[in-house]
């Protein structure tokens, strides 16, 4: 990374775009220069979607939604146009899960909710986010586009922004909005990507 006089010292990359080399935490905060980060996902990665869902789910599992949303983002950048809604709702859920993990509420369950929205929409859809009935007589639905558990992950994002804002009613009957907001482990909320296959 370049700094240069001329735009008020903001970090360049190699090609001149603004991007900032300042450390960050497991969240995506900024730390001060100098200070012990975790490592950053490298932009403008190409994987298919399998790897794709690997990585991000070792991201959501470490605690890092953060990341795991540039991992999404790589895969709507790269993939193709019919899939981008779906690689977007699901970048949406894992910076919704960030800002519930950093205290921001509002933002959290906003989020949450658009990308439940959208991954709702890509599900089902034609193409590649369409899915029907499951099995005979399980009354779930089948598996999204490469195993993805669409309504699985829809139901977890609704259901959590609720608790984050302190409205959803748990077992003990609390989350009435008595609470108020709460701020969640995202490591301990991480959804599952793809329902298990084995």
């Amino acid at each position: 990374m370049n700094r240069t006089t001329h735009d008020r010292g903001r970090d360049r990359d190699e090609e001149g775009r603004a991007r900032s080399a300042r450390p960050r935490d497991g969240l995506g905060r900024p730390l001060p220069y100098g200070a012990e980060g975790v490592p950053r996902q490298p932009e403008g990665v190409v994987r298919d979607p399998v790897a794709t869902l690997r990585e991000a789910q070792r991201l959501l599992d470490a605690g890092m939604p953060f990341h795991a949303h540039e991992v999404f983002e790589d895969a709507w950048k790269s993939g193709p146009e019919a899939e981008r809604d779906l690689w977007q709702g699901l970048a949406q859920l894992a910076v919704g899960l960030t800002h519930a993990a950093r205290g921001n509420a509002a933002g959290g369950a906003r989020l949450l909710r658009r990308g439940a929205d959208r991954l709702a929409a890509a599900g089902a859809g034609e193409g590649a986010g369409a899915f029907g009935p499951g099995a005979p007589g399980s009354g779930s639905p089948a598996p999204g586009p490469y195993g993805i558990d669409v309504g699985g992950l829809v139901s977890w994002a609704r259901e959590l922004a609720g608790r984050t804002e302190g409205t959803e009613r748990t077992e003990g009957g609390a989350g009435d909005g008595a609470a108020g907001p709460v701020v969640v482990d995202a490591a301990a909320e991480a959804p599952r990507l793809r329902r298990n296959t084995s």
